[in-house]
């Protein structure tokens, strides 16, 4: 019941808070990837999870963390996007990686498309009454990508572990 809890429960909303943090404040708070990798540390335990298994989980995380810090320190992405990614990584498994990457960058693309065209025009009188919409529109701002890495987590994970998993105990 617990790792149902977990993984039906605390990982999609600690998706849907890093994206609405994401998009709010444009930061994923440390607590919140720490959150998702302790989670996922639980699941691990609760579920049972087979030391194979549990590799090549570690291994999807650990590569992920890799490659997002290289993109971190060329100022490609924001170091909490590259936390999220490695973190939500560890929950895909590398069977799916490929899968959740994917999937990011689709959802990524028009995200970030559209926040860069909206910028060339002025906010609305309206969306200036909130903070958070200015900021987004401010041109030296990036892009809240932690949407689209939440996103395409909630849709592959069922796939990655299975939709048997999901159903209740």
């Amino acid at each position: 019941m617990a790792a149902y809890f977990l993984l039906c429960v605390v990982f999609p909303f600690l998706m849907a808070y890093a994206a609405a943090s994401d998009l709010l404040t444009m930061r994923i708070s440390n607590r919140v990837t720490g959150l998702v990798f302790a989670g996922f540390v639980l699941y691990a335990v609760a579920s049972g999870m087979a030391l194979t298994d549990l590799s090549l989980h570690l291994a999807a995380g650990a590569l992920t963390l890799v490659v997002t810090f290289v993109l971190f320190a060329r100022g490609w992405i924001g170091g909490g996007d590259a936390k999220l990614a490695a973190s939500t990584a560890l929950w895909i498994g590398l069977g799916h990686l490929s899968d959740y990457l994917i999937l990011a960058s689709i959802l990524g693309g028009p995200l970030t498309l559209s926040i860069v065209c909206a910028r060339r025009y002025p906010l609305p009188k309206l969306a200036l009454k909130f903070p958070f919409a200015v900021h987004l529109h401010d041109t030296k701002t990036g892009v809240p990508y932690g949407i689209a890495l939440a996103a395409a987590a909630l849709v592959v994970l069922p796939s990655a572990v299975g939709l048997d998993q999901l159903a209740l105990p």
